[in-house]
């Protein structure tokens, strides 16, 4: 590549098929000596399997609001997922609810991690990866609770093809009538096309849904051929109750750039569209998935990232067609840049991304009061010398907060607005 790749882009590259590309190589190299040098500091007590679990010991924290304005946090512990909730925003929280009964490695770390979403009920609902025994294997699980988080259900496996391959990178949407969607990136097209001798780039995107709580869930249904198998998603209900999904896609040519299908309803996925066109040409996976949100009036928010030739750094763009074009991309956060997250309420539109100086994890934000037509200059909102979770935007309705994690430290909710 012609420009100088971030830390953090490095950090998390996944190869796929260029073992013996030299940058790959070094990036390779410094993810390992990244990784043994902070599982040094997660010993102790977060490691035993007896001490009562903490969510100081999780490396990834996912929050929302309920309707009341009830923050809750689910997380991952010695293979079992928890949740609490918070009523003074954060500054204490109920003891820790187990949700699976039974021990199973579960994926928490990175762009991966449990999910958490309530309906306008109040039942709460989880998704998580399971991670299973072969390379980059994985099942999509789902739990729920229908009596305010004292109790969840037996977790049940979301992807209806059992191979032990990978079903992973899950994300889920919460509709107006208690709809609950989940979407995942699948390889079980891959296995077929391996079957017949065939090539396949790529993995798939595959969903789910269930109109009666959770209870049942529909066949699962290809979205989309050719996605960055190893880049999150992210969803959302658009006005009109359907749901929206965006995801890195492998475009013709090799070039990983961003898609997003608008549901015509809630059995049929909508026509591809293109998000932006870095025209990014990597044969490997960045790790970096995109951010979306949809305000009240039906503007869609997206920020990701690219190294292309021509593009690097962080952009955001927003449509005001539902999602069939979008506008010109604003470019900020470059070097040492990567996985922003965005939120709109009502006009107000918010970007926080994640910053790697040499020393510190920087969290910066940029505001726009006017729907994502100008922007404040970025600032900087927290820092750390250790290990950070990626940053996230949970809102209570009013106002607008950062849900944060460092290592081994209390999860952090700061107002920014």
């Amino acid at each position: 590549m012609k420009s100088l790749i971030s830390f953090l882009f490095l950090a998390a590259l996944t190869v796929s098929g260029c073992a013996n590309d030299p940058t790959v190589k070094a990036a390779d190299d410094a993810t390992q000596q990244h990784a043994h040098h902070h599982s040094a500091e997660a010993t102790g007590t977060c490691a035993d399997a007896s001490a009562s679990p903490s969510n100081q010991c999780a490396e990834t924290i996912s929050a929302t609001f309920d309707g009341k304005g009830v923050l809750w946090i689910t997380w991952v512990n010695n293979d079992h997922v928890y949740v609490q909730s918070s009523e003074d925003k954060g500054l204490s929280f109920t003891a820790p609810v187990l949700v699976n009964a039974a021990a199973e490695k579960i994926e928490a770390k990175g762009e991966y991690r449990p999910k958490i979403k309530l309906d306008a009920k109040g039942a709460i609902y989880l998704t998580w990866t399971q991670k299973l025994e072969a390379k980059h294997s994985g099942h999509i699980r789902f739990s729920r609770s229908i009596d305010g988080g004292q109790h969840f259900s037996a977790p049940v496996t979301v992807n209806d093809n059992r191979d032990i391959i990978s079903h992973r990178f899950d994300s889920m949407a919460i509709g107006k009538n208690g709809e609950i969607f989940i979407a995942w990136l699948d390889a079980r097209d891959v296995e077929e096309a391996k079957k017949a001798g065939k090539q396949f780039e790529g993995s798939s995107l595959y969903y789910s849904w269930s109109d009666d709580g959770g209870q049942h869930f529909y066949p699962n249904k290809r979205i989309a051929t050719h996605t960055c198998q190893c880049c999150r998603l992210d969803t959302a209900i658009a006005p009109d109750n359907t749901p929206v999904v965006t995801w890195r896609h492998v475009f013709e040519g090799g070039i990983r750039d961003h898609a997003l299908v608008k549901f015509v309803d809630w059995k049929t996925p909508g026509d591809t569209h293109r998000v932006g066109r870095d025209d990014w040409k990597i044969d490997a996976c960045p790790h970096h998935g995109p951010g979306l949100s949809i305000s009240d009036s039906g503007i869609y928010h997206t920020v990701w990232f690219s190294n292309s030739a021509t593009n690097q750094g962080l952009f955001y763009a927003y449509s005001t067609d539902a999602g069939r074009h979008f506008s010109t991309p604003v470019n900020f956060g470059k070097e040492g840049a990567g996985h922003p997250h965005v939120l709109a309420v009502g006009s107000r539109v918010n970007v926080v991304w994640q910053e790697f100086n040499g020393t510190n994890n920087i969290i910066k934000l940029m505001k726009s009061a006017d729907d994502g037509k100008s922007w404040s200059k970025p600032e900087v909102i927290a820092q750390t010398a250790k290990s950070g979770d990626q940053p996230f935007l949970v809102s209570d309705g009013q106002k607008i907060y950062l849900s944060w994690k460092t290592q081994q430290q209390d999860y952090q909710l700061r107002p920014i607005e």
